[in-house]
């Protein structure tokens, strides 16, 4: 039997850090939960950790897409951190880019990207909700910057 990787809550983000190596059947059961929980929780960012896993192939390469498009779709953003050299090499030869999958080097970057993501977001919404008036808009929009 499949073991369940743990999704974590922190603040509006939730974290997914992967262990160890996973079977099919574990990735099916990652896609279902995050799933779940990202409704559950209104989460606007998922960051997948995948520093441990040092071996994927071709159906795991497939599911962290899916993973990602299932989350935007629900509303979040998913950003993949901590890949090793090897991974990415071997995805690459299995032609699987990761289109549409944001990955950044460590948790750190990966958190810090989702916050960029979420306060741009919602720098556009404030000035759209505002007919562009300028109220809600940050100096640094303003500026254009």
């Amino acid at each position: 039997m499949s073991e369940q990787v743990p999704v974590l809550r922190i603040g509006q983000v939730l974290l997914v850090s992967i262990q160890t190596d996973l079977d099919d059947q574990a990735v099916m059961l990652l896609q279902d939960d995050l799933a779940a929980a990202v409704v559950e929780s209104g989460a606007h960012g998922v960051v997948i950790d995948i520093t441990a896993v040092e071996i994927v192939d071709s159906f795991v390469g497939r599911m962290l897409s899916t993973i990602a498009s299932i989350s935007r779709l629900l509303d979040a953003q998913t950003v993949v951190v901590g890949m090793r050299p090897a991974v990415a090499i071997t995805l690459v030869e299995l032609g699987l880019s990761l289109g549409g999958v944001r990955t950044a080097l460590s948790l750190d970057k990966g958190l810090k990207m989702l916050e960029r993501a979420r306060a741009a977001a919602l720098g556009t919404d404030a000035s759209a909700s505002t007919g562009g008036e300028g109220e809600g808009v940050t100096p640094a929009a303003a500026a254009g910057l």
